[in-house]
């Protein structure tokens, strides 16, 4: 909201509760006025550790107990006002050199702050470490004493959980045994994955449950990322969330008055419920640096045909109708199960397994050692994500280098989610090039050139693909950077999912001229709620028809055998529009692509 009235992103947001503080406080009155019973503090960065990054550490007392009192004014004696505090913004030990005495130290300060300032409660969000998390709710707790209510929420990734791997029930035992009042979610994720995790955490704790879920994933549009979770889709949500137990409900990024407003109104007529028995224990990224391409010198060698450069590359090249399945790398260290998972692809024809590299901004086993491991021990060949975000244009010509020695050659040059999208939103971003720039290397690399434009006395040869999305709201700009892309050397693209195979024909018509292969994205949906998902949190448009048939399978199974029909008949529709298919595996279920697979028949 802040950022939307003009403040920049480089700001001290919480230090605008002394300097703009007319403005924080106009918006706290536009949440209260929209029904909020609870309003949060303009303090979730107002401790030592981060305030010490603009210089403000001295104005700690001030921060706090100045967002305490516009809060308060704006509430009006309508709503309790709930003393916010977010992580420390640095690593704690022993991932760094931060003591947890330290980290409690800091907390305790902020809290001694919010509190002598006469907040209602205290609101302890959006952590991802359980080490901190502890500190802070003891920090709090010992300058709270036993009666003011604490509030402890985590947030959690696309599979709902922390990022060390710990599960629903894991982590809501371990905090279900701290001095807290409401263990609870937020930030993050929007509000399908907070639910589904709700579901697992409420058989773990007898303790309130609390769900402030984004108003979905960010999406770049114009430049500017955008929350698009409607109103009524958060406010639809908001309904399942309380039938599912939560007692405190309401929305994290994203989440607008008009949110709220819904929220109120879908809810209003839920009584809640009673308290469970003891059975119930049982998103403004850098700006993308672009990179000339070097001026390819005499000593420049011709590249490879795309023919000879790999198997993929010569089916591409003999118009062979070809079959992906992406296959997700492992959290671990241990892939037998996607290894698996390839070999059953393998077994049923299909001809690659496209590894994405740390999808959703989330830190798993490389993709180059994924497809490595793949293509040795499954038999079958692999594509190879290729990200900007976490290498500079010196890690990225190493790289691929790399990947060209570890035989791994099929390519696809993205620019990558920013971090703020996943669970580590302060992870260093680099972005020294674009997905553009990223094609403009490794063309030259296939020339034996490096990022200088100076001769290797070598060569690469590196199959290049690209991604686009039919979808995208902004087609014209999405047509202008694909056709940057193959001017720069892009050899074959891969969409995103599609289910509107109008839009994927208009897509086709505008780059007719362009002349590369296009593998069309396939997702095989898995229930009602799966759609929803997609439609609302992605913005993936999904035909109402398709909506009303995942809406009428009742059962898990139904569901399933509907989302795998209407995927056939979508690959036997685009099977003489494009040169092959990528069918997604949704939450490692590789049947599901084998099976769709079948729709594509002889080859």
């Amino acid at each position: 909201m802040l950022y939307s009235r003009g403040v920049f992103i480089n700001r001290c947001f919480d230090e605008l509760n002394l300097s703009a503080a007319t403005l924080v406080g106009q918006i706290h009155r536009e949440y209260a006025e929209a029904g909020a019973q609870i309003l949060e503090t303009n303090t979730y960065g107002a401790n030592r550790a981060r305030l010490s990054g603009f210089g403000l550490s001295e104005k700690l007392e001030a921060i706090n107990t100045a967002g305490v009192a516009l809060a308060r004014n704006a509430a009006q004696g309508g709503a309790f006002v709930a003393g916010a505090m977010g992580p420390l913004g640095l690593h704690i030990e022993p991932l760094g050199p931060t003591s947890f005495a330290e980290a409690r130290a800091i907390f305790r300060e902020q809290a001694e702050a919010l509190l002598a300032a006469g907040v209602d409660l205290l609101v302890l969000e959006t952590f991802t470490d359980l080490n901190e998390l502890r500190e802070a709710v003891f920090a709090a707790r010992e300058a709270a004493g036993p009666e003011v209510v604490i509030v402890a929420q985590v947030a959690v990734d696309d599979f709902g959980q922390l990022p060390g791997g710990a599960e629903a029930g894991t982590f809501t035992r371990e905090i279900d045994a701290w001095p807290v009042d409401v263990i609870g979610l937020n930030c993050s994720v929007g509000p399908k994955t907070t639910l589904e995790a709700i579901e697992q955490m409420a058989h773990f704790t007898a303790k309130p449950l609390s769900a402030m879920p984004n108003a979905g994933i960010p999406t770049r549009v114009e430049g500017r990322n955008i929350y698009l979770c409607s109103p009524e889709y958060m406010a639809q949500y908001s309904r399942r969330l309380l039938l599912a137990g939560v007692k405190l409900i309401g929305g994290c990024c994203g989440t607008t008055p008009e949110h709220i407003k819904q929220i109120i109104s879908e809810t209003r007529s839920l009584q809640p419920q009673q308290d469970r028995t003891s059975a119930a224990r049982a998103s403004v990224a850098p700006p993308n640096a672009a990179v000339d391409q070097p001026q390819a010198k005499q000593q420049a060698l011709a590249p490879v045909p795309v023919a000879k450069k790999s198997q993929l590359g010569a089916k591409l090249a003999a118009g062979k109708f070809v079959a992906f399945v992406e296959i997700l790398p492992p959290r671990g260290i241990d892939a037998s199960h996607e290894i698996e998972g390839a070999r059953l692809c393998a077994a049923n024809g299909i001809d690659c397994i496209n590894v994405p590299d740390g999808p959703r901004a989330s830190a798993r086993l490389s993709a180059q050692a994924t497809c490595q491991l793949i293509q040795q021990q499954a038999g079958i060949e692999a594509v190879n994500h290729f990200c900007c975000r976490d290498r500079n244009i010196l890690g990225i010509q190493s790289e691929l280098l790399a990947t060209h020695v570890a035989s791994v050659r099929n390519l696809i040059c993205i620019t990558g989610d920013p971090p703020r999208m996943g669970i580590y939103p302060d992870a260093t971003a680099v972005f020294d090039v674009d997905s553009i720039g990223l094609v403009n290397i490794v063309h030259n690399l296939n020339c034996g050139l490096d990022i200088g434009g100076n001769p290797m006395g070598s060569q690469t040869a590196l199959l290049i693909g690209v991604g686009a999305n039919p979808g995208a709201s902004n087609l014209d700009a999405e047509i202008h950077r694909f056709e940057l892309k193959v001017e720069a050397g892009a050899e074959y693209a891969v969409t995103q999912p599609v289910f509107d195979l109008d839009l994927l024909e208009v897509f086709l018509q505008r780059i007719a001229r362009v002349k590369i292969p296009v593998i069309c994205g396939i997702w095989p949906l898995t229930s009602y709620r799966n759609a929803e998902f997609l439609v609302n949190e992605l913005r993936v448009p999904v035909p109402e028809p398709y909506m009303r048939r995942m809406r009428l399978a009742d059962t898990a199974e139904r569901a399933r055998q509907e989302g795998i029909a209407i995927a056939q008949e979508m690959v036997s529709r685009v099977r003489p529009m494009v040169a092959g298919v990528q069918l997604s595996a949704p939450f490692g279920r590789y049947q599901l692509a084998v099976e769709v697979a079948q729709a594509i028949g002889p080859r």
